[in-house]
């Protein structure tokens, strides 16, 4: 399917994950402003995670394909190189071998909740739950429900799950707050661009969700890297562990 770059905003992709031929999805989207050309690209690697990237396509179309049509693609020369890279980096078996930043400080920033300005600093003593998400990302908004409960559950004990959403339009990202009950702290980066958040990428964090996992001391405990089940038993425990800590 391809669809030009101007009719690419009205596009909506029903919430139920995109197939072709039963192949994880690849969405490309082009845009094609003359001399500046910029492009994003949204990877789903086994549905779990989205990216943006900068690449040059024709024509200023936007495709939208699955894996079967990238491996043909890659017979094509430095376009299919491009992408068989981007997936290898992205897999999760690789990222998983990063260096661990378990015991650093989690880097500052500044927000802005409930109309008051404020910093991450400001919420030391309690155990943060920083999930770097967007709204057009569907692997995040799946995990919203379970970040929910997960608030639910640890609010009176010192614990509060914190977004911080990639997110360029502010109308649409408040009516997917109000739309979708989020009932915790979240916090839309007005840095982002191209669906990269600047405090976002202060961590690191360029595909989403990713979450960090921080003590009450400042400092992050644990990384995780994809969609969780935030109520799992193991997930509970594991927050348990970290509440009880002084």
């Amino acid at each position: 399917m391809v669809i030009h770059y101007k009719d690419f905003a009205n596009l909506r992709l029903p919430r139920e994950r995109f197939r072709a031929g039963g192949n994880d999805p690849l969405l490309v989207a082009g845009r094609n402003d003359g001399a500046d050309e910029r492009f994003i690209l949204h990877l789903g690697v086994d549905n779990k995670y989205c990216f943006p990237i900068r690449y040059r396509l024709r024509d200023g179309n936007c495709i939208i394909a699955g894996m079967g049509f990238l491996r043909k693609l890659l017979a094509w020369g430095t376009l299919g190189i491009a992408a068989a890279v981007l997936v290898f980096f992205a897999l999760p078996t690789y990222r998983q071998g990063e260096a661990s930043i378990a015991g650093k400080n989690a880097p500052d920033f500044p927000m802005t909740l409930n109309g008051k300005p404020g910093h991450l600093s400001d919420l030391r003593g309690k155990v943060v739950v920083l999930n770097f998400w967007g709204t057009w990302c569907m692997p995040c908004v799946e995990e919203m429900p379970a970040l929910n409960r997960l608030q639910q559950r640890i609010a009176a004990r010192g614990g509060v799950v914190l977004g911080v959403a990639a997110d360029e339009d502010e109308a649409a990202y408040e009516k997917f707050l109000k739309d979708e009950g989020i009932a915790f702290p979240t916090y839309r980066d007005p840095d982002t661009r191209e669906h990269i958040s600047k405090v976002g990428a202060k961590y690191g964090t360029t595909v989403v969700p990713e979450t960090y996992i921080i003590d009450r001391k400042g400092r992050i405990a644990r990384k995780v890297i994809g969609p969780q089940q935030w109520d799992s038993p193991d997930m509970i425990r594991y927050v348990d562990s970290l509440l009880e800590q002084t």
